[in-house]
């Protein structure tokens, strides 16, 4: 599945990888799992990773994201993982490489690079990389196994969403092989300081349901900075905060930011990856999102899940 990707890996000395920006647990433990593998096995070869941070996975960063020229990209392969759309990458410059590459498990939106594997069949990225690993017979450290192993976890909810298979599950074997240790990611993910405990009430105070039950949160740009919490935190850090209530099977958290409405959106039943499609986003079927221009946009999506919910109670 890999032997194109494997063959442009092989034949440039510099690699870049990219991925989404405002980066969750996979996009970062793809990036910084593909890096060690990389590194272990090509030493000769220069191997970059770039992009910005998020506050809530910084435990999982050894070292700084790289600041590299544009002149670094010429006779380069930039590698693009776990984005299914342009806009989302986090550093355009990638279109400038010589050559590129995408490895994404997200539903497929546009073409973003020359070469690329598309495989929805993976719960994550880092399932996909780790399979990469084994057809390319490529080296796996412990350092690059555990980002792996965190990236897994986190987009797979710890192994209880339904886009869990066998396959993840062969996945996590293999690299659970190399021996690292899985209690301190488990306490970097879930142990929270007595503010995210706080602030995760407040929010959940702020819960509203449609007709059709749909549960919704909308954080005002005011309630933003009094929360004091970064927005990654707020918009897809809290969506899940609606995911246990039973009757709600779609939910969906909308942030202000300068830069428009943060739009996460969830179900445990539906498939909603068409209506944020549809207002520019991309996803998965049951987890996708999407950035709007202001409130009233905001208010059509959710109108839009509104009705999709009241014609799939009716099938």
């Amino acid at each position: 599945m890999f032997e194109k990707i494997l063959e442009l890996i092989e034949k440039y000395p510099r690699i870049i990888i990219h991925r989404h920006k405002n980066p969750d647990g996979d996009a970062l433990g793809s990036q910084i799992g593909l890096k060690h593998m990389l590194r272990d096995t090509y030493p000769q070869k220069e191997i970059f990773v770039v992009g910005d941070m998020t506050p809530r996975y910084a435990f999982m960063v050894d070292e700084p994201m790289d600041e590299i020229p544009d002149e670094a990209y010429e006779g380069a392969l930039a590698m693009v993982l776990d984005t299914s759309a342009k806009s989302l990458i986090c550093d355009e410059r990638y279109a400038t490489a010589t050559a590129t590459a995408r490895l994404d498990h997200h539903i497929f939106v546009e073409k973003i690079c020359d070469e690329e594997v598309t495989d929805t069949s993976f719960e994550s990225c880092c399932g996909l990389i780790t399979a990469l690993a084994i057809e390319g017979n490529l080296a796996v450290s412990p350092v690059a196994a555990k980002a792996l192993y965190t990236g897994m976890i986190t987009d797979s909810g710890r192994f209880r969403y339904d886009s869990t298979s066998s396959q993840t599950f062969r996945m996590a074997a293999f690299l659970m092989e190399r021996k690292f240790e899985t209690g301190d990611i488990y306490r970097n993910l879930y142990a929270d300081e007595l503010f995210f405990i706080q602030l995760r009430a407040k929010i959940t105070l702020k819960i509203q349901t449609t007709p059709h039950r749909v549960a919704y949160v909308y954080n005002t740009a005011d309630e933003v900075a009094e929360y004091g919490a970064d927005t990654f935190t707020i918009s897809r850090g809290m969506v899940n905060v609606m995911s246990e209530i039973r009757g709600i099977d779609t939910w969906v958290n909308f942030t202000e930011t300068e830069g428009g409405v943060l739009c996460e959106i969830r179900s445990n039943k539906y498939n909603i990856n068409p209506i944020a499609v549809k207002y520019g986003g991309g996803g998965h079927q049951k987890a996708s999102g999407c950035t709007l221009k202001d409130q009233s946009e905001a208010m059509s999506l959710l109108a839009d899940l509104n009705a999709l919910a009241e014609v799939e109670a009716h099938e």
